[in-house]
């Protein structure tokens, strides 16, 4: 394909140097060049399709992942100017496909949007940047006009392709393999979470993702939004007010949508969004809703004499308790902040929230007197919970440092007082704790044996769960405190491991205490802190030479390296308790060969209702989980 010479004037080498820092400095525009980073490119061609749709003039947008791993983004909105710009004397498309922070959402009001997502706004010319191949077809003005670029560089200037009376824009890249080198494979779960998340956030506009490499397809469009969000959450449990309470209103250009409904668990589920991105850190909206939801909880139980005047007040934490609920605010400036860039810092919004959502749920709890007093009760109870939990909570504390019994007794610890280099190992069984505190390196490997399976925390509220031995020799040692009291700071080992059978009942206690630790210190798992051993299955032996397979593929590749027909004797363990010390440090303790996983939670919402499916009190949706997934089970160990 020849190039167009006219394409290279002075205004084109500048461009070109702007997006040769992003193929410099990929990470700084995208966050890593991992998977999260390759799916973070259609995010931000996505959200140009909802910011169109946030303006009133797009209602369908289509995601097809193409077999080659090629995205092409479809929607029905005005399509990106054609025009030429009158700063840099190009067509206004190719300006916003090559230069940096150049659309429609950096201008002043007249620019384009009001309200605009994408979550950083790089723009979609950083796309271009990080694609071998972009192609746009822009549909306005009556034509089909159209543009092509290799890693950012135009392949010929803006041409007329055909007629149309249609409008709208359509985007197709192919990640550059060059730039994600880990993966350039599309993750259709991810892709779904995130596209039924903006289609429940921004209601009524349809979004359909195809996926061309298996022929799946869904539909996701949601006439109830952020309600319909609720109910979503909520599919798997028992609801105390069965519709959900949903409020909306704005001021000052700031427009609110609140819904929430409870449940009968006992952890609360609240997220929150400013311009459809997650803000996981919380911020200025969420404290609002906060504070007026316990501020009016309080005032209705003292109206309705459910508290009494000698009794205290209930906490937010006792409100809170089995409540779901979205917030979900649009901001013509958005002052993210936090770590991660993922909490709102607009101080006009909380009181915005606040003043806006007391009003409304202070009008539906005199409307709904019966649901107001399940509610209420549910609260009232939390609070005598919390009560008999703080006075289990202060067996479970730990002494000062010079007490060292605090510390639980059948906990071998390491002599290493360094926690960044400490590690614990949480093992199934004594007869593996044995094993593992021999084999164990004593300077900075601690073991934590437990017996038997320990509670299941999504069937109980929290005094339960601290008078229950094992958990509570597990806070003890990490010396994070629990729930509220939590601090990562005072972890006393920076790898929690947990080493259980590679058997039915291992996979159980390991889920049991993913459960717990999700619920109640979950900032371990999001610091990155926890880990699953992989203990091998297999020990193979021929002479003098032990092998050890992890799975059956490698028992076969090892098998094949000993040559047919040679004599090898194969032994499958059934259990950890099975090796002795010196196989249990060689195969799953030493720094130098073992295999672990570090645990993540890449989607918080998706995780929080796997948990509830499988370990909640409701039957139908963990079968419905095992019907659907029996068919990739191998091996069962009955």
């Amino acid at each position: 394909m020849s190039v167009n010479q006219n394409a290279y004037d002075d205004s084109q080498i500048q461009v070109l140097e702007g997006l040769e820092a992003v193929r410099k400095r990929p990470g700084m525009y995208i966050g890593s060049t991992s998977a999260r980073g390759l799916h973070h490119l259609v995010w931000e061609v996505v959200d140009n399709s909802i910011d169109e749709a946030l303006a009133g003039f797009c209602t369908k947008i289509d995601v097809i992942v193409h077999k080659n791993n090629s995205v092409t983004v479809i929607d029905n909105g005005r399509g990106i100017p054609v025009g030429e710009n009158a700063k840099l004397k190009r067509p206004t498309l190719e300006v916003v496909l090559t230069v940096l922070h150049a659309g429609g959402k950096f201008g002043g009001d007249d620019s384009g949007y009001k309200v605009s997502g994408g979550l950083h706004g790089v723009g979609i010319s950083v796309v271009n940047a990080l694609s071998e191949l972009l192609t746009v077809q822009v549909k306005r003005e009556g034509k089909i006009h159209e543009q092509e670029y290799r890693r950012g560089a135009p392949q010929y200037d803006v041409k007329v392709i055909g007629e149309t009376e249609e409008t709208g824009t359509q985007v197709t890249f192919q990640p550059d393999p060059e730039i994600f080198k880990e993966t350039v494979e599309y993750d259709y779960d991810i892709l779904q979470s995130r596209i039924r998340e903006l289609a429940f956030l921004n209601k009524g506009i349809e979004i359909n993702l195809i996926d061309e490499r298996t022929d799946t397809s869904n539909t996701h469009m949601y006439e109830g939004g952020i309600v319909s969000f609720v109910q979503h959450l909520n599919r798997n449990r028992e609801v105390v007010n069965e519709t959900p309470i949903y409020v909306e209103g704005s001021k000052d250009n700031i427009s609110i949508e609140i819904a929430l409904q409870y449940n009968d668990s006992y952890t609360e589920n609240i997220y929150s969004f400013a311009n459809n991105i997650n803000t996981h850190e919380g911020g200025t909206h969420e404290s609002g809703f906060k504070s007026a939801l316990t501020r009016i909880l309080n005032d209705y139980a003292r109206k309705s004499n459910s508290l009494k005047e000698s009794d205290s007040n209930l906490s937010g934490d006792d409100v809170r308790e089995g409540l779901a609920a979205i917030i979900s605010v649009k901001i013509p400036e958005p002052q993210f902040e936090g770590q991660t860039k993922t909490k709102l810092g607009n101080s006009e919004v909380r009181g915005i929230v606040e003043s806006l959502f007391a009003e409304k749920l202070q009008e539906f709890m005199e409307e709904n007197p019966a649901t107001a007093k399940k509610i209420l009760e549910k609260g009232i109870q939390a609070a005598r919970a919390r009560e008999a939990a703080r006075k289990a909570r202060e067996l479970t504390r730990r002494k000062s440092a010079l007490e060292v019994s605090a510390l639980p007794g059948k906990l071998a610890d390491c002599s290493s007082k360094d926690a960044s280099i400490s590690e614990i190992y949480i093992v199934e069984g004594d007869s593996a704790g044995g094993s593992a505190k021999q084999g164990r390196d004593r300077h900075f490997q601690a073991i934590l044996p437990l017996r038997g399976k320990i509670l299941n925390v999504e069937k109980a509220r929290l005094d339960r769960i601290l008078s229950n031995t094992e958990i509570r020799a597990m806070i003890t040692a990490f010396g994070t405190g629990i729930s509220d009291d939590f601090d990562i700071a005072k972890a006393r080992y920076h790898k929690i491991i947990i080493m259980t059978d590679a058997d039915v009942d291992g996979a159980h206690i390991r889920t049991l205490l993913l459960t717990f630790f999700y619920r109640y210190m979950k900032k371990l798992i999001e610091t990155g802190y926890v880990y699953i051993a992989q203990p091998p299955l297999f020990k193979l032996e021929r002479n003098k030479t032990v092998r050890y397979a992890y799975n059956e593929k490698q028992r076969e590749a090892i098998m094949q390296e000993f040559g047919e027909g040679a004599k090898v004797n194969v032994q499958r363990y059934k259990g950890l308790g099975e090796m002795n010390p010196e196989q249990l440090w060689e195969t799953t303790m030493d720094p130098e060969s073992r295999t672990f996983l570090q645990v993540t939670i890449e989607d918080a919402i998706e995780a929080d209702t796997l948990f509830d499916s499988l370990m909640g009190d409701n039957v139908e949706p963990r079968r419905d989980f095992i019907e659907e997934h029996a068919k990739y089970v191998k091996n069962l160990d009955i």
